[in-house]
């Protein structure tokens, strides 16, 4: 169910919505996979128990913190994976964005028709000045997808940025402008 601070957005074979609770499995295909979350920010979601987890936190938008929406099939509403905002700074008018899909939904253009209704509704709507993206400097398909929307890369590598169970992975920044 679409609300003010969710809305649902409609792209040519997509649905970004609401997550729910029949997203269990659609979701857990892109976090429960190894090779999904290779470049993640996180650990690997090992079960449907802490991927029901991270819905549960998904199904409880803040406007003010974080929203995650799930990339559905338009025909089926299948759930293929998630984009979300979080980091959200609205006196600087800055937040943060993240993106996954389960892996047989690669290479298909998919994320890049996400994100740009996603996209538009962080600058119009929500007057965000600034979104960022971390992206693991190895991710080259995560940072040919951002260029492509318009970021631009900030910085070198940051060294152990995330801390993910006992080790350390690093990212590079990349940001747009509402001006950009």
């Amino acid at each position: 169910m679409a609300t003010e601070i969710q809305p649902i957005f409609e792209t040519a074979r997509l649905r970004l919505r609401p997550c729910t609770e029949r997203d269990l499995d659609g979701l857990h295909a892109a976090v429960g996979d190894p090779e999904a979350m290779r470049y993640w920010d996180g650990p690997l979601y090992a079960d449907r128990d802490e991927t029901a987890r991270l819905l549960r936190w998904l199904m409880k938008p803040n406007l003010y913190s974080h929203v995650g929406w799930a990339v559905a099939g338009r025909e089926d509403d299948a759930c293929r994976g998630f984009v979300n905002y979080h980091h959200r700074e609205s006196r600087d008018r800055r937040l943060e964005v993240g993106y996954i899909l389960a892996p047989r939904y690669w290479r298909q253009g998919l994320m890049t028709e996400a994100m740009i209704p996603f996209l538009k509704h962080c600058f119009e709507t929500l007057k965000t000045h600034r979104a960022e993206a971390y992206i693991d400097p190895g991710n080259l398909a995560s940072c040919r997808l951002i260029e492509g929307l318009g970021f631009k890369r900030e910085s070198g590598v940051i060294r152990d940025r995330w801390r993910i169970d006992d080790s350390y992975r690093s990212a590079v920044l990349y940001a747009r402008l509402d001006t950009d």
